[in-house]
């Protein structure tokens, strides 16, 4: 009887444990520095189907969901008889607001609706750990130390980009935070969509050809927003000492003895 042996390698994923390392650049394209990108989700396995069932949601969500056409009981007139049923030779009619009349109501017309779809967060940090290593093995992935501007000037912005090498590309830029100046100088630059770290997910990493994150947005990444990135909220509060939980206890003492 043949038997078949399976590797190690074969069947099973398995957890990832290397860091990809990549240069820091500044805004002039210069190599500054190394950074190690989280293998968490810059070297995991890509899933397209999870991607797409993410994409396609995503997508769904969008919509509005506002269409609305007018049944025959919504259109406004055609309470009466238009002739009497027999005897005139043409065909027989209820009301003038019929689908099949001129004016009438539309049969199956489309009515509001909400397209959203469910998608667990496992699987949304999934698909978004798919996308990153996906761009991350492709080496589209440029780390910029600084991404920001003193002035919102779109001229600054064109000037980086040129540096980079990216005025040609579809280009995604993610933020440790919101930086009204950098986003105003690039606003006006229709191929590249700016994003802070907790707005990052599936669809505008796969839209992209290439994405920038600024150096500060790395350490971010992996937090509790739907997709795994960290708000600012959640930024600033892990740099705040936890409390010991004293007051609670010291509270609820007292009110027992309250109650007593």
């Amino acid at each position: 009887m043949a038997t078949t042996t399976t590797t190690p390698d074969e069947g099973a994923q398995t957890d990832p444990t290397t860091d990809l390392t990549v240069d820091v650049v500044d805004l002039t394209g210069e190599a500054v520095d190394t950074v190690d990108l989280p293998a968490e989700w810059f070297d995991g396995k890509v899933n397209i189907g999870v991607m797409h069932d993410v994409v396609t949601a995503q997508r769904a969500a969008s919509r509005q969901g506002t269409h609305k056409t007018k049944t025959r009981g919504e259109v406004r007139g055609g309470g009466a008889k238009p002739w009497r049923q027999k005897g005139t030779g043409r065909a027989r009619h209820g009301s003038i607001r019929s689908p099949i009349w001129v004016g009438g109501g539309v049969a199956h017309g489309r009515t509001p609706k909400d397209w959203s779809k469910r998608v667990n967060k496992k699987v949304r940090r999934a698909a978004l750990r798919s996308a990153l290593t996906d761009r991350a093995r492709n080496d589209v992935v440029v780390v910029v130390r600084e991404l920001a501007f003193d002035a919102p000037r779109t001229k600054d912005a064109v000037a980086a980009l040129t540096a980079l090498e990216l005025s040609d590309l579809k280009v995604l830029v993610v933020l440790a935070g919101r930086h009204e100046a950098t986003t105003k100088s690039f606003r006006n630059l229709s191929s590249v969509h700016l994003l802070t770290v907790d707005q990052l997910n599936t669809y505008d990493v796969l839209a992209s050809d290439v994405v920038v994150f600024d150096e500060a947005a790395i350490a971010l990444l992996g937090g509790g927003t739907s997709d795994g990135a960290v708000t600012d909220d959640q930024a600033s509060a892990a740099d705040t000492p936890a409390d010991t939980g004293s007051d609670d206890a010291a509270t609820a003492q007292t009110d027992d003895s309250e109650e007593e």
